[in-house]
Order: C-alpha cells, then sequence, then structure tokens
C-alpha cells in the first residue's frame, strides 16, 4: 500500500482559502485606539436597556431542599441604561463584573443579585442596570411509599432591577411540572379518567425579598405541587405508582382550579406582595394545551 503523503499545514490552509496576516498602520495598544462608544454627541434618544443575553454561566444554587448546595448552570441577560449623549456602553464590562463575581463564588440569591446590579450601574456610568438569570433547580425527592430518593427539578428564574433613584425592584419565577387528572373526564366515564402532564409557572414578588425565613423556591414549589393532582417523582416502585395514581384519581383538576388553588396559597403567604399564576396541561386526549392565567396584587 502506497503512504499517502500530505503537504504541510501551513501549505494545507493557503490551499483552503487562508491568507497572510495583513500589516496595518492603526494602533496596537488599547490607550492608542479610538473608543467610538465613549465620543459624546447628542444621539437622539436615551436607552432603556442595552447589553447582552443568552450567557451561560455557571453558578451556586442554596436551597431549603437536599442538596443544601449545588452547582448549575445560569443564563443570563445583563443590561444597563444608556444617556442620550453616550454613543454606547462598553459591553466587556458586563462579562467582566460576571467573572468577578464568579471567581469569588457567585451564589445566586437577592442579595447578590442586588450587589450585582448596583456594582453594574455603577462600573457602566449608568443611571440603571437590568440582571435576568434563569437556572435548573435540583432537589432531593423519595418516592411516597418505598421512600426511593432520587433528583427532581423546576426552572426558576430571577429579575433585578436597578434604578439610582427610584431603587431596587425584583421578580422571582419558577416553572414546575405537575400530573393533573380531567374532572370532566373522571365524572363521564364508566371508569378511569385522562390525564396529563402540567406546567404551573408562577412569578412573585415579596415585601422583602432580604429577609425571608423559607426558601422562596420551596414557597412557590409547594403552592404548586400541594394543589395539583399529583406530584412528579424521579423514581417509582409498583406501591409508588399506584399510590400516584389513586392520589391523582382522587384529586381532579382543570386548569382553572390550578390556578385558583395555588393563588389562594400565595394569597395567604404574608411576605408575597403579588403573584401571577399560569396553567397549561399538555392534553392527553386533544391535538391542543389548555391554559389559564391569573394576577394578584396585595396593594391598592
Amino acid at each position: 500500500m502506497k503512504i499517502k503523503t500530505l503537504p504541510s499545514k501551513q501549505e494545507r490552509h493557503k490551499r483552503f482559502g487562508s491568507v497572510p496576516p495583513v500589516i496595518g498602520n492603526k494602533p496596537l495598544n488599547k490607550e492608542d485606539m479610538t473608543d467610538l462608544q465613549n465620543i459624546p454627541n447628542d444621539f437622539l434618544f436615551a436607552i432603556e436597556s442595552v447589553g447582552i443575553c443568552n450567557v451561560k454561566h455557571p453558578i451556586l444554587i442554596q436551597s431549603d431542599y437536599k442538596p443544601k448546595n449545588h452547582t448549575t448552570v445560569g443564563t443570563f441577560s445583563l443590561t444597563t441604561s444608556l444617556q442620550q449623549n453616550t454613543k454606547g456602553i462598553n459591553m466587556s464590562r458586563l462579562t467582566e463584573l460576571l467573572q468577578e463575581y464568579h471567581l469569588e463564588g457567585f451564589v445566586v440569591n437577592v442579595e447578590q443579585l442586588y450587589s450585582f446590579t448596583k456594582d453594574l450601574t455603577e462600573r457602566m456610568e449608568q443611571k440603571s442596570a437590568h440582571i435576568n438569570v434563569h437556572f435548573p433547580w435540583f432537589f432531593e425527592r423519595t418516592s411516597p411509599i418505598l421512600k426511593k430518593a432520587g433528583l427532581a427539578h423546576a426552572d426558576a428564574r430571577m429579575n433585578v432591577n436597578y434604578d439610582q433613584e427610584k431603587g431596587f425592584t425584583h421578580e422571582v419565577e419558577l416553572t414546575v411540572a405537575v400530573t393533573t387528572l380531567c374532572p370532566c373526564s373522571k365524572e363521564i366515564s364508566e371508569y378511569s379518567a385522562h390525564n396529563q402532564r402540567g406546567y404551573v409557572t408562577i412569578k412573585a414578588e415579596f415585601f422583602n425579598p432580604l429577609n425571608l425565613i423559607k426558601d422562596w423556591k420551596v414557597i412557590l414549589l409547594k403552592a404548586a405541587e400541594s394543589n395539583a393532582s399529583s406530584m412528579l417523582y424521579p423514581i417509582l416502585k409498583r406501591p409508588d405508582e399506584k399510590s400516584v395514581t389513586e392520589r391523582a384519581y382522587e384529586n381532579p383538576r382543570f386548569v382553572e382550579d390550578m390556578v385558583r388553588l395555588v393563588a389562594a396559597d400565595l394569597f395567604e403567604n404574608e411576605t408575597i406582595k403579588s403573584f401571577t399564576v399560569e396553567c397549561r396541561n399538555e392534553e392527553s386526549i386533544h391535538m391542543h394545551d389548555a391554559i389559564a392565567k391569573l394576577s394578584y396584587t396585595k396593594e391598592d
């Protein structure tokens, strides 16, 4: 067999279109380069928010449920305001600050996000900043009868805004998958009833988010799962499955039922200032999903 001889890597790159670097005359040092974003002028309008999104970064999560501390991946949106007399922001500063927090152990909680948005506002020399981060939250769950442990998860999101004049605002969000069994199917059928995977999304604002005694994620998780036909489990053996299906049959829920029952629990929680509850059922015998949504605020 004849051994094939290849040209050098440099020659191969040349054949596929690579060309030598251009010898230019523009400055190489940052101090000598023109900064277009910071040339003052009247740029017609101020901008509410400008920055970057879909930034994936490792983060630390703390929880009242096991594991008490774990690492997950956060997807960030980082933006600031922009004044009318400034052309643009220095976007590299956004990820620079994210890296600084990461090196110090970025625990994603309200206190850290408050600190981050204030630091970002000052670093960017703007009037306001916004951070949005969503991440999967993992927690241990045991099966109802045999107590087999595994990791369940819910999708969490946190929004924090900082304004030099108005201060901080926040909103947290949790999307929880549950089982819902159709009350109508149960009522009209001689036996059985159809059920489906439901997704409950809760958005909430707290009166004092920095002084919560309980984990906000657990508060919203319990509100969603305790009102469903059944919660979901990572591990089920036959005795567990019997328990889960019977519980679902005993607790039928329309999407309308779900949002009202969850709202009642949130209404009774004195730490919650306002909330929005939405439920979407992936209908198992229809070609469509069913949805319901309601919002409530405890302030006039």
